[in-house]
């Protein structure tokens, strides 16, 4: 063969500029890149580490570890920036390994955990299957759907309402902010965990007063400030539910904070059961990322895939959630960003009867 019959198959190898082999090389093994995260943030090397820099043989020795596979690991994270090496065998924190201090008021580590669980690893090599149905790979997996998983497996719960916690005490202040709960007396915080965007609202404005709804397992470790003998327990219930089936009757404003990412139907369900619970000028407001409007496209348009393998689910677009809150009888108001997020509010509001 000779050049042009070369180009005609498909090119020389050597046409293909390094960096961009590099980094198809770098996708293709991004697997080993969760695993190093996991590894790291198991193993507690972000709180033992300190403060200060540390030589990786001390290091091994307050986690248990083996001195020289751990300095491998350490070699590996801190080829993305998650820790740095001062000195040979030293390490010290960046802005990246802190977030896996447990300590840390923005720590990521149990999302992180979350992001790389067990079960995920059975999920993700099934992904050209879901896009060919359309359907989550998980319940064919483990025989059940992922809340009722969740319920079987203590250990995976806990990471997983740890790491909803961590996204909502992070973004709390935030989303408060663009609340507006004026003329408001009640709130309902749809699957709202174990409770800190509640704890903060409650806080911020002491005119209103709030429910905690979720699952009971979820609830079951609700805040001890919002729970009988907190502090705001006065102006807060805490009530165990699905909001498939139902919601507390009668509040001004229903929460769902990145809840509705179920498959359609589920969703449906869930605000049909607002539409039918609310009182005739209640307020939704619906605080999520939506794929087309975010700052975040890989994380998101992965979390989008993510939600399709696990619960069937989505991450929207503002079109297609506003035609599913006017399936469910609720009529679309707006959406404007959460300022210091990369979330979104989206309101509507429940409209008159007859309307």
């Amino acid at each position: 063969m000779n050049d042009n019959d070369d180009r005609a198959a498909g090119g020389k190898a050597d046409v293909v500029p390094a960096a961009t082999a590099s980094r198809m090389r770098e996708l293709g093994i991004s697997l080993a890149f969760a695993a190093q995260m996991r590894a790291a943030a198991r193993l507690g090397i972000a709180d033992a580490l300190g403060d200060q820099p540390r030589p990786a043989a001390e290091l091994a020795a307050a986690i248990d570890a083996d001195p020289d596979t751990l300095d491998r690991l350490l070699r590996a994270l801190t080829s993305h920036g998650v820790f740095v090496e001062t000195a040979p065998g030293h390490y010290a924190h960046t802005d990246l390994s802190q977030l896996l201090r447990e300590d840390h008021p923005a720590s990521l580590k149990y999302l992180m955990l979350w992001f790389t669980a067990p079960w995920t690893w059975q999920v993700w090599p099934r992904l050209d299957e879901a896009v060919r149905t359309g359907k989550p790979a998980f319940t064919e997996i483990y025989g059940a759907d992922f809340f009722a998983y969740l319920r079987s497996d203590p250990e995976s719960a806990e990471v997983f309402n740890r790491a909803m916690t961590e996204a909502s005490r992070i973004s709390s202040d935030r989303v408060v902010d663009v609340l507006d709960v004026t003329d408001v007396r009640t709130v309902v915080d749809v699957g709202g965990g174990q409770g800190h965007l509640v704890a903060t609202l409650l806080r911020r404005y002491p005119q209103v007063r709030a429910v905690l709804y979720d699952l009971a397992t979820v609830v079951a470790g609700a805040l001890a400030e919002i729970r009988e003998g907190g502090e705001l327990a006065d102006r807060c219930q805490v009530v165990a539910g699905d909001c498939r089936v139902d919601v507390p009757a009668g509040a001004d404003l229903y929460l769902f904070k990145n809840v509705l990412e179920w498959d359609d139907e589920s969703t449906l369900a869930a605000l049909r059961a607002v539409r039918r619970c609310g009182q005739p000028g209640g307020r939704v407001v619906l605080v999520q990322n939506l794929v087309e409007d975010t700052p975040e496209l890989t994380v998101t348009t992965a979390m989008d895939l993510f939600m399709l393998l696990n619960v069937g689910g989505k991450k929207h677009t503002r079109r297609g959630l506003a035609r599913l809150l006017e399936a469910a009888g609720l009529r679309p108001d707006g959406v404007e960003p959460v300022p210091g997020t990369t979330l979104r509010a989206v309101t509507a509001h429940i409209p008159a009867v007859g309307a």
